[in-house]
């Protein structure tokens, strides 16, 4: 959608982006504090997610949750939260003719929460089974325990199901008193702005919350190599699930990321990738997934997918294979015309809707605070050239940190496990 984008530094120590989209019919909201787990002790790593579940019920003005949601959705807007590692972050959408009701209304409960101690207790039921839910997501389930093998910080579910018991109302009080403050907080607002700058101004300068000192440092994490394969047992699995890690000890630049999406599109992203292509091809693997992440002090790329016994040794030989041959620079003009092609078909498609064009910014910025130019992007995708992506991907390895996860039925698979790990090590160890 067609927008701009501005900055505004408030008096209160609060920053965010206004995204004027013209003619939205929409608005979207997203106030964030660096707020996660990092900033608890591990036992008590399930402050901040029931934390932000009781911030979103009763408030000053309206006594109970139930009433300040019949409220709120009164005209069919949408409200949520969610909790990471880093952060917590509120978000609401509307139609425009109730965008400052709902704001309003937003900022309120985020500064005025009551923290009842009946809302506490029914959210921590709530909690439980959202957890047990998300522990039957054998994705999921190895990806966090992968991260916690190699020294992120990570927690399953059903550990953070045991350490539930350790949390007090009083302490997502504390956390709440300590992280949401207005130097501590961004904001993104995004839809038809015009005439509106002023009132959103007034309405954000004038939330109820604290000063505070500063806003809170990214946790710096440095990842492990894993010689071996983390193994998760569940006797339910019948198939092997898989995930292959690696990092760089080096936050990349914008264009060293763009090659790295570049190579990883090459490789995952479509069924005539250079990886899923092939094995689709061969009827080794129905789908896989892969993607990259940027940390304080790192950068990840991460390959996953579930695959039948005796398909993956075959799926894990294409994958090493393709990622030696992009390494050592043997990339056709064709594949990456095609991995160029395909980015600027999603790039555009992103942007449809308000809240589309919204997360385009929304990652970055919470983040570190840099305003992702989104009318430079087909730019940059044009621009990458063999040269870094063979580079990038060298030093994706080049400091041998990384490893392989296994989730499948029992420890009698064990053996098949160090089987695909001997396939992989080597991506590590030779140059």
């Amino acid at each position: 959608m067609k927008h701009s984008v501005k900055e505004i530094v408030l008096g209160n120590g609060a920053r965010g982006l206004l995204i004027n989209v013209p003619g939205a019919t929409v608005m979207d909201y997203e106030v964030n504090f660096r707020a996660g787990e990092y900033l608890v002790p591990r036992e008590k790593w399930e402050v901040p997610h029931l934390m932000e579940h009781v911030v979103l019920g009763a408030n000053e003005k309206f006594k109970k949750a139930r009433l300040f949601q019949a409220e709120f959705e009164k005209n069919g807007a949408y409200t949520n939260a969610h909790t990471s590692v880093v952060s917590v972050g509120y978000e609401a959408e509307c139609a425009d003719f109730e965008w400052d009701r709902i704001l309003d209304m937003l900022l309120l409960s985020v500064s005025k929460p009551l923290f009842l101690r009946e809302e506490f207790k029914a959210e921590f039921g709530n909690i439980k089974d959202e957890l047990v839910a998300r522990s039957n997501n054998h994705f999921r389930t190895l990806a966090i325990s992968m991260n916690e093998a190699q020294g992120l910080l990570a927690m399953t579910d059903r550990e953070r199901l045991k350490m539930m018991k350790n949390v007090r109302r009083k302490d997502l009080i504390e956390h709440y008193e300590r992280t949401h403050t207005t130097r501590n907080m961004r904001f993104i607002i995004a839809g038809e702005l015009k005439g509106r700058e002023a009132k959103i101004r007034k309405a954000l300068e004038s939330v109820q919350l604290p000063q505070g000192a500063e806003r809170f440092s990214l946790p710096n994490e440095l990842p492990l190599h894993l010689s071996r394969p983390a193994f998760i047992a569940r006797a339910s699995v019948k198939n092997v699930y898989f995930g292959i890690n690696t990092f760089a000890l080096k936050r990349f630049s914008n264009p060293d990321m763009d090659a790295l999406e570049m190579v990883n599109t090459m490789l995952t992203a479509t069924l005539h990738s250079r990886i899923l292509g092939e094995a689709r091809e061969r009827g080794l693997v129905y789908s896989m997934d892969s993607g990259v992440d940027v940390a304080r002090s790192h950068t990840g790329w991460w390959f996953g997918a579930q695959v039948m016994v005796k398909n993956a040794p075959a799926l894990f030989e294409i994958i090493a294979r393709e990622l030696k041959r992009v390494r050592s620079g043997d990339i056709s003009s064709k594949d990456l015309d095609a991995a160029k092609q395909y980015l600027l078909g999603r790039h555009q498609r992103s942007g449809q809707t308000v809240g589309g064009t919204m997360a385009g910014y929304g990652g970055r910025y919470f983040f570190d605070e840099v305003i992702n130019n989104y009318h430079a992007i087909p730019e940059r995708i044009r621009a990458v050239s063999r040269e870094r992506i063979t580079k990038v991907t060298k030093r994706m390895f080049s400091d041998k940190i990384g490893g392989l996860g296994v989730l499948t039925t029992s420890p009698s698979r064990r053996e098949l496990a160090e089987h695909l790990n001997d396939q992989i090590q080597p991506l590590w160890s030779s140059k």
